[in-house]
């Protein structure tokens, strides 16, 4: 069984920063260090999605995530490096970057009215 999770943050409001950002995350680009670590702790599927300088993740996980495991040296540089270019959502807690999502509508639990 595996579940979804969505969250958002905000990267600096710069247009070549974003762009740095996004050249960061082409395809092939981000460490194979980082996208091992991701997986190990049970997500299954991820993608970032944005607009302007807002970014949306979606994650597929599986019931065990986040599972407990050690994060390596390279992906702390990971993410200290992407920290220069991402800033919380104001409601974010201080210990957390990306701001979890509540979902509001789902299709698929909508009922038809005739």
């Amino acid at each position: 069984m595996t579940r979804r999770i969505a969250r958002a943050l905000d990267l600096v409001d710069d247009e070549a920063g974003i762009a740095a950002y996004r050249r960061w995350h082409a395809p092939g680009a981000v460490w194979p260090e980082v996208t091992q670590h991701i997986r190990a702790t049970g997500v299954l599927s991820m993608e970032i999605w944005g607009a302007g300088n807002r970014l949306f993740m979606i994650l597929e996980v599986a019931d065990d995530f986040p599972r407990p495991i050690p994060e390596p040296q390279r992906v702390r540089d990971w993410e200290r490096l992407m920290s220069e270019f991402q800033r919380p959502l104001p409601q974010s807690s201080p210990e957390a970057k990306w701001t979890d999502l509540g979902r509001v509508f789902s299709l698929d639990e909508s009922t038809e009215r005739k």
